[in-house]
């Protein structure tokens, strides 16, 4: 990343770590990965469980293989067998101390904006776990839900090679608002705020470009 887009990625994640706050989140501003990755470590005590949605950011942070650590139960859906060994663990990871994930995007009203193939994340971000914690690139910063959506049929293909699902946007590239089964577009959920369970929800802004 160049010094000018870093400059504008640090003031986007400035400026919503500060919305963010007010809409009841709790929120941290991280100049990189490595910043966000150190926090997270930091917010979770040794003897948690924890369980992720799918997600290039947390990928690109590297940080699947800490969760792995003998110091914590991790709900590793990445080294299931089957669709059914994973849809368990989908269901078991509601009952975990803490969610880490991404989201699809966040608007500048601090909505956090999130479309799932199976709606684990969705379901884990507003009920179930004891925490939440969402780490979100600056590049995922819309104005409002309309812009969320397009940016949502915009990364689709991508997600859809991400899971190897044989949707019809992975032949054409773009979002055919298909309605087949191996869709990445099954459920979307909407949190507008973080005040119905006070210090459940917590947002890292980082000051970089992460994730689709």
């Amino acid at each position: 990343m160049d010094k000018y887009r870093k400059i504008k990625c640090q003031l986007i994640a400035k400026e919503m770590a500060e919305i963010l706050e007010q809409k009841g989140y709790t929120s941290y501003y991280a100049e990189d990965k490595d910043e966000a990755k150190k926090l997270i470590s930091d917010l979770i005590p040794e003897g948690s469980s924890i369980s992720v949605g799918g997600s290039e950011t947390l990928g690109a942070m590297d940080i699947i293989e800490d969760f792995r650590s003998e110091k914590y139960k991790f709900f590793d859906r990445y080294k299931t067998k089957s669709y059914e060994e994973t849809y368990e663990i989908y269901r078991q990871s509601l009952l975990s101390d803490y969610f880490v994930s991404s989201a699809n995007a966040i608007t500048r009203n601090g909505q956090i904006v999130s479309t799932d193939s199976s709606g684990n994340r969705v379901a884990a971000m507003i009920i179930g776990p004891k925490k939440v914690i969402i780490v979100m690139g600056a590049n995922k910063v819309v104005d409002n839900l309309d812009d969320a959506f397009k940016r949502i049929r915009e990364i689709a293909p991508l997600n859809a090679i991400r899971v190897g699902h044989k949707a019809p946007c992975v032949q054409t590239g773009k979002c055919m608002n298909c309605e087949v089964q191996q869709s990445v577009c099954n459920y979307t959920g909407i949190i507008e705020n973080g005040r119905k369970e006070s210090g459940r929800i917590t947002v890292i802004m980082v000051a970089e470009e992460l994730g689709f």
